[in-house]
């Protein structure tokens, strides 16, 4: 593996072959790395070949270098500035309004006082 590749710089690679889970970048004659498909573009993507083709030029961040392994982490989305997200209009909450009986003296919100005298009248029965 290449001395120079660095985390965090930016190359200029080509596509060398796609798989669904991401394409793979050779960024000289010795050394190839992977885009995983999150890293293809801003956005979901749901098929690689719809932004890339093999042969396509493309610009690369270095996001990982695992020597051991031999493996390069490359992303294509980190050298793309992010759209502009529209803000969602917020709408207001809606809450069922409560309803209040007062046909029933039984039942709804009564208070303590209220109800006191009326237990104390049960109990007495």
């Amino acid at each position: 593996m290449s001395e120079k590749i660095e985390t965090g710089s930016i190359l200029t690679g080509k596509v060398t072959g796609i798989q669904p889970y991401g394409a793979f970048v050779a960024l000289d004659e010795n050394t190839q790395g992977l885009v995983h498909i999150s890293e293809i573009t801003h956005g979901y993507v749901k098929d690689i070949n719809e932004h890339l083709k093999v042969g396509d030029e493309v610009q690369v961040k270095v996001l990982s270098v695992d020597e051991a392994a031999g493996k390069i982490g490359l992303s294509i989305r980190a050298t793309e500035e992010a759209p502009e997200q529209a803000a969602k209009p917020k709408r207001p909450r809606k809450r069922p309004a409560a309803i209040i009986s007062q046909d029933d003296d039984s039942q709804g919100f009564n208070t303590l006082k209220d109800k006191l005298q009326e237990w104390i009248a049960q109990s007495k029965q």
